[in-house]
């Protein structure tokens, strides 16, 4: 989500109003820093493109090629910046996976359709438009200045000079002086530009900001790579509580129902001997009592990685207090979600799978002397920071125990971000989208 402040458009556009003058100021910060950011894009790349294209034959060129895509993305990720500043939110943009450093890896990052947009205005486009909107941008508001401060400087000009009036017979027209007819019409061109100076200037930036949104955005692509990477994760979960269920079934079937069976046979053992054999009827109800006890032993252990029923009945804050009551590590329990806050089932689930697992984490391989949870919510998005003081070295790699909380969380649409440097501290965030 981007956080930026949109610069808002005038009620009015009066010239007197400060929030006229404040749009004037937004425009010319965005237009006139933009054409020197043209001019080295355009230098730049057209000597990597040239140096690159004459040199293909030899190969050394698909190298330059690849290394001009990338420096043209460089600039459309500077201009989108600028535009974002400007304008607040913008489409998003997508771009191909990269390739590894081979032939047939640079052959098909040069194949990427973005990085092509990129150029052509790095290249052919943001040049000339910027050229013209800074020569405008520049022009008018001098000519404004001028126009209205002529009364003042006129007299400091040569004797010889021929004024504007003049030549256009202004002076006679109106039966005075050349040097007043000057002023006068100084002062008429500068009032008009002076009015139509916000149109201008907000114009220019505007067609400025077209061409970036249509070159340096592909709202539709991004849009199309979200989609099927949210098909794929959704997929890879769905897989895995599959494979799951299947490991629960299989678990109670060789564990706790072998020993429910074997207790039952004991009981009915029992009960046939009560009268004859009270002895070993003793025995086998002693060994019914210790199957019990596996049995019950083996469905805790299964239970782990089932929400548990305290998270359906009281909400997450309980949940989590319940979870840092039973860590075998101190653990302070933080931030603005509140006792019996109910949040999207969801939601729940997977936060509490999250510190569930870090948790875990911090038991059994940190070595801290104490953690932390936080648990922030606001209308957008669910917050959560696991910490330690422990020696660090947590990643999310294939076999870590970190590694499925990432497909947990992209089953709704959250993310993980782990800081865990050598030697600790080791922070866990995770953010879970709470809209739809």
């Amino acid at each position: 989500m981007n956080n930026s402040t949109a610069t808002t458009a005038p009620k009015s556009w009066l010239i007197l109003r400060p929030a006229t003058w404040r749009q004037i100021g937004a425009d010319l910060a965005y237009i006139l820093p933009g054409f020197f950011i043209s001019i080295v894009s355009f230098v730049v790349l057209v000597a990597l493109f040239s140096l690159g294209l004459s040199t293909i034959v030899i190969w050394i060129g698909l190298p330059i090629l690849v290394a001009c895509l990338a420096t043209a993305r460089w600039f459309a990720n500077v201009n989108r910046s600028a535009l974002r500043r400007w304008a607040g939110e913008i489409p998003p943009v997508h771009y191909r996976e990269r390739h590894k450093f081979s032939i047939g890896g640079m052959f098909k990052n040069l194949a990427d359709p973005q990085l092509w947009k990129d150029f052509i205005h790095g290249f052919l486009v943001s040049f000339p438009l910027r050229t013209a909107t800074f020569c405008v941008a520049v022009t008018i508001p001098a000519a404004t200045l001028g126009g209205l401060t002529q009364w003042i400087w006129l007299r400091f000009l040569p004797a010889g000079n021929t004024p504007l009036a003049e030549l256009i017979g202004l002076d006679k027209y109106l039966g005075v002086s050349p040097e007043i007819a000057e002023a006068w019409l100084g002062l008429f061109y500068g009032a008009v530009l002076l009015l139509l100076l916000p149109f201008i200037t907000h114009l220019l930036a505007v067609a400025d900001a077209a061409t970036t949104r249509a070159l340096l955005t592909n709202e539709t692509a991004a849009l199309r790579a979200r989609s099927e990477e949210l098909a794929t994760s959704r997929a890879q979960v769905v897989s895995e509580e599959a494979s799951t269920l299947r490991k629960i079934e299989r678990d109670l079937h060789d564990g706790p129902q072998q020993r429910l069976i074997r207790l039952q046979m004991d009981v009915e053992a029992a009960q046939r001997r009560m009268t004859t054999d009270p002895e070993a009827a003793r025995d086998l109800m002693d060994g019914a009592l210790e199957q019990s006890r596996e049995a019950l032993a083996e469905l805790r252990q299964l239970s782990r990685g089932i929400a548990p029923p305290l998270l359906a009945d009281r909400g997450l804050r309980t949940a989590m207090e319940s979870l840092a009551g039973k860590s075998a590590v101190p653990v302070a329990v933080s931030g603005n979600l509140g006792q019996g806050t109910r949040l999207p089932e969801s939601a729940e689930n997977a936060a509490y799978f999250v510190v569930s697992e870090a948790l875990a984490n911090v038991s059994k391989h940190s070595g801290a002397n104490q953690a932390a949870i936080s648990v922030d919510a606001n209308p957008s998005e669910l917050l959560i920071e696991v910490s330690d003081d422990g020696n660090g070295g947590a990643h999310v790699g294939k076999g870590h125990g970190l590694a499925g909380l990432v497909d947990r969380l992209s089953g709704v649409d959250g993310s993980l971000d782990i800081s865990s440097p050598d030697g600790g501290p080791t922070t866990l965030r995770a953010s879970i989208p709470l809209r739809a």
